[in-house]
């Protein structure tokens, strides 16, 4: 777990930066009319290895937390080890509503903060079980903590981020695996065609499998969207914890591209990123095998409950 500076106040945030990307190399739309209707907006998270506070969004970094709140514990029978005592959980992401305008945050709240249990757990998911709190930023930076939070007496590596800081980028993303079959069948050969002509396919250019807010889920293998178990509806996806950052390709920011590479010179999808700049790429997790963890909310319940899925 990160040992960042010490909390203070939301006033004290520093500006987050917009990565600047590539404009796209062909209209989705205008190339595949049949995809109208299925863009979707999505704010890129890009997490990269930092020493933001607790004034700052984050992936890994330090929680504006109120000092009345005891810090969470697990202690769910279910761990796939035998523990002697509670385990600590971790900071896994802070966004502050400043940072992510496309992000709706529930009345009066303006923080979201992740938190999960570093240790897999055998209720179906094998995975880390995490924890979501929306807050206001403002109540929570009066009363917050100036002590460190506890560490996890044991953990699984794969699911402790390093201390990042995040570039929300927004950006209009179309399906991947979300694509119906039928749909991904009829337009097959006219994406190998694409490959073949330009050198990129559709999913490359329209699809991204990274950290983000909104958008599609990052999935690994085939998507399952979760009902709410409150009211029945298909729940929205909130955001995407990824293993996946990209280090090639028209989703590698300009300004961390190999010395040469502009955008301009040489193509988006010939991309590579500057080997200066490629150890604080992500957070260090590989969550299974390039998997990732996706949460989702109902925003019909006034309660915005919330679930997760995680493949790998």
């Amino acid at each position: 777990m990160p040992s960042g500076p010490q909390p203070q106040g939301a006033a004290g945030a520093r500006p987050t930066r917009r990565k600047p990307l590539a404009p796209a190399p062909f209209d989705v739309e205008a190339v595949f009319p049949e995809l109208t209707g299925t863009a979707r907006e999505v704010t890129l998270l890009y997490p990269r290895a930092g020493r933001p506070g607790p004034a700052d969004s984050s992936v890994g970094g330090p929680l504006l937390w109120p000092a009345d709140e005891p810090w969470p514990m697990c202690a769910a029978p279910d761990h796939d080890r035998p523990l002697d005592a509670p385990v600590a959980m971790v900071p896994v992401l802070q966004l502050y509503a400043r940072d992510v305008p496309g992000l709706v945050f529930p009345a009066g709240t303006d923080l979201l903060q992740i938190l999960w249990c570093p240790l897999v757990h055998d209720d179906g998911q094998y995975a880390a079980r995490p924890r979501l709190h929306w807050r206001s930023a403002a109540l929570t930076a009066d009363g917050a903590t100036t002590s460190l939070p506890p560490r996890p007496h044991t953990a699984e590596e794969d699911f402790l981020p390093r201390a990042c800081t995040v570039s929300p980028t927004p950006a209009v993303e179309y399906p991947n695996r979300d694509l119906p079959a039928e749909l991904g069948e009829l337009l097959d050969e006219r994406f190998e065609a694409l490959k073949a002509k330009r050198g990129y396919d559709y999913f490359e250019v329209a699809t991204t499998q990274q950290s983000k807010i909104g958008g599609y889920p990052g999935w690994t293998q085939e998507p399952d969207w979760p009902d709410c178990t409150d009211c029945g509806t298909r729940m929205e996806h909130l955001l995407s914890i990824t293993a996946t950052e990209p280090a090639t390709g028209p989703w590698l920011p300009l300004d961390e591209r190999a010395p040469g590479e502009s955008g301009i010179a040489v193509p988006a999808w010939r991309a590579k990123a500057n080997p200066a700049l490629l150890e604080s790429f992500g957070h260090g997790m590989d969550l299974g095998d390039l998997g990732g963890v996706y949460f989702f909310v109902c925003r019909t319940c006034p309660s915005t409950p919330y679930t997760h899925r995680y493949d790998c």
